[in-house]
């Protein structure tokens, strides 16, 4: 980054969050039952409650449409680990409501991405 401090484009938040307002209503049916857990191999290797599929959606794209225009940088680079440290979209994450979990989390990872924040993949994986 430049010598200016970036900061969250409210205006095209709004307008990618517009695009997919149906993924507020999957947020809202969200029971958080845990039945997406089962099928989360990063889930099931770790056992960590952050790495599970709803809490994923709930703390990256859940938070985009609750804070709106108050989305901070800081907010999304606290969502970079959850959203790539934590998902592979690998789409095993079944859920009996018929949630879409992978495709939260792939929006949420573009709206991040059009803010610079993403993964660094050429250092390679964390801890390596």
């Amino acid at each position: 980054m430049d010598d200016m401090v970036k900061k969250v484009d409210a205006a095209l938040v709004k307008s990618m969050l517009r695009q997919k307002e149906y993924m507020r209503d999957f947020l809202s049916v969200c029971a958080s039952c845990g039945a997406c857990s089962g099928s989360c191999f990063h889930f099931r290797n770790h056992g960590d409650p952050r790495s599970t599929p709803s809490f994923k959606a709930m703390r990256s794209l859940g938070l985009m449409f609750k804070k709106g225009r108050r989305l901070t940088m800081d907010d999304l680079e606290e969502m970079k680990d959850l959203i790539w440290g934590k998902c592979v979209l690998c789409r095993r994450c079944y859920c009996p409501m018929g949630i879409d979990v992978s495709s939260m989390i792939a929006w949420a990872r573009s709206i991040c991405r059009v803010h610079g924040v993403s993964e660094d993949y050429e250092k390679g994986p964390k801890g390596i």
